[in-house]
């Protein structure tokens, strides 16, 4: 019997097993390389399975709650941010417009109003910061960062102003406080339904098209009809009624309105979990899924080294990392899929 028949495959066989593998290797390699989504749900994976076997308690039923209220309010807001940002521009006063929807629920509610029109002149006011960022960056020129920092002090002072500086209880029928995040349940559902909508309209329309080449190419959409102010405009109404929206939800949930929540602290986790998810800060590519699954890592950093005892001081080292080594990595995929889609 020949040596090839014995304890091994034929010639021919072992070098098309070689080849099957080799293939199905590199398409592993093309779909984490053209996938933004794949590597922060790994990563995500990764981490729970970490905290699970290291963290008593993680996964039990009260901890996921927590930790589902956390990913949510920051991965809504993160899905506002992802269309600023892929417009290459930034919100900075989001975090603000967290705080002050809430109130001005409170105040229309007070004066006599309902609590759904009440919710929704709450997100009409935070449409109105939107429209004035909007124009002070589209119509004026004056770059986002520059504005959207006024507007966040203005929006803060302004909070201030209005509550005297002390929080105040919503108190809305058992039905409206359920619905609008009274529970950690309809916490993550209006969480997964912003991020599957706005991936739908960043994936599949028109208006998400026109924002990506706003960011990518500027001068190429223009020559071909995409009015850049209006995208732009639109994109920062949407990230500060979504900013609206979780504070509204936030209230809900803790059954207290504070004018010093949220803040930069959130807006700053919302951009961070942009970066992380895939979205990149010079415009022209991100992805809102991305954005929500790095709302969930850094959730599941916060909360699993809570529960380990870690030093808050240690978070921000692991956070700032993060930041920059996932901007590297975007940065060189990014590169990548170019220098794929040339060939």
């Amino acid at each position: 019997m020949p040596a090839d028949e014995v304890g091994s495959l034929p010639p021919r066989q072992e070098s098309a097993r070689r080849l099957e593998r080799h293939g199905l290797a590199r398409r592993v390699g093309l779909f984490l390389l053209h996938s933004r989504e794949a590597s922060i749900a790994i990563a995500a994976a990764i981490l729970i399975i970490y905290f699970w076997s290291t963290a008593p308690g993680f996964l039990s039923v009260s901890n996921i709650g927590n930790l589902a209220e956390y990913a949510a309010t920051t991965a809504i807001i993160a899905g506002g941010e992802v269309m600023v940002i892929i417009c290459a521009e930034v919100d900075l006063s989001a975090g603000m417009v967290y705080a002050l929807a809430p109130f001005v629920m409170y105040f229309a509610h007070q004066a006599g109003v309902p609590f759904v029109p009440a919710i929704l002149l709450a997100l009409m006011a935070a449409a109105l910061v939107g429209i004035i960022n909007g124009f002070i960056t589209v119509v004026l020129q004056i770059p986002s960062f520059i504005t959207t920092l006024g507007t966040l002090f203005m929006i803060n002072g302004f909070t201030l102003t209005i509550s005297n500086g002390y929080p105040v209880q919503p108190k809305g029928t058992q039905l409206v406080t359920n619905i609008f995040g009274g529970n950690p349940i309809s916490q993550i559902l209006w969480a997964i339904g912003v991020t599957l909508l706005l991936q739908f309209v960043l994936a599949k329309t028109r208006w998400g098209l026109h924002t990506i080449a706003t960011g990518g190419n500027p001068l190429g959409a223009a020559e071909v009809g995409v009015k850049i102010g209006k995208i732009k405009m639109g994109n920062f109404i949407l990230c500060s009624v979504l900013a609206g929206l979780a504070g509204v939800l936030d209230a809900f949930r803790i059954s207290s309105i504070d004018p010093l929540a949220g803040g930069t602290d959130i807006m700053f986790m919302a951009i961070a979990s942009s970066v992380i998810g895939g979205t990149l800060l010079t415009g022209g590519s991100g992805t809102i899924i991305g954005a929500f699954l790095g709302a969930a890592v850094l959730g599941i950093l916060k909360n699993g080294f809570t529960l380990s005892g870690v030093s808050a001081f240690t978070f921000d080292m692991i956070l700032g990392a993060a930041i920059l080594v996932t901007m590297v990595i975007n940065v060189r995929l990014s590169q990548l899929r170019a220098a794929g889609r040339g060939e």
